[in-house]
């Protein structure tokens, strides 16, 4: 019996740390998730957000259903063209399977091209150079 209460007494502190531990890392995730919280979406930032998506599908739509042809990258020779007309040019030039494909590498090329590197400044001969 004596024994029994030696080790109910020795294991006690232990006990009480390893709970008061938990009750801390407890406190503290608490603390973390109130903390961490974003604020709620308010009305005003929602209007905001409806009123933007709105816009994008307005310019969207008006991109896409435009039955005008608009230059894109005149310098490139990039025009867009309503969808109607764009796929019937697609089935027109894809009857022949060779030039359409040497066709479509050569706009490819021709629309990712890298802008010449700007000419460098020439050095002047009649100035020392400075160090």
């Amino acid at each position: 019996m004596n024994s029994e209460r030696q080790c109910c007494s020795r294991n006690w502190p232990y006990i009480v740390t390893i709970l008061g531990t938990f009750l801390i890392v407890g406190v503290l995730v608490w603390v973390m998730v109130d903390f961490t919280k974003p604020a709620p979406l308010g009305e005003d930032r929602a209007g905001a957000r409806r009123k933007n998506l709105a816009d994008l599908r307005a310019a969207n739509t008006e991109a896409l259903d435009n039955p005008n042809y608009v230059w894109q990258d005149p310098a490139k020779g990039i025009v867009r063209m309503p969808i109607k007309d764009a796929m019937e040019l697609s089935l027109k030039l894809s009857q022949d399977k060779v030039a359409a494909r040497t066709n479509l590498m050569a706009r490819v090329a021709k629309a990712t091209a890298v802008p010449p590197k700007a000419p460098e400044k020439p050095v002047s001969l009649n100035k020392p150079p400075v160090f």
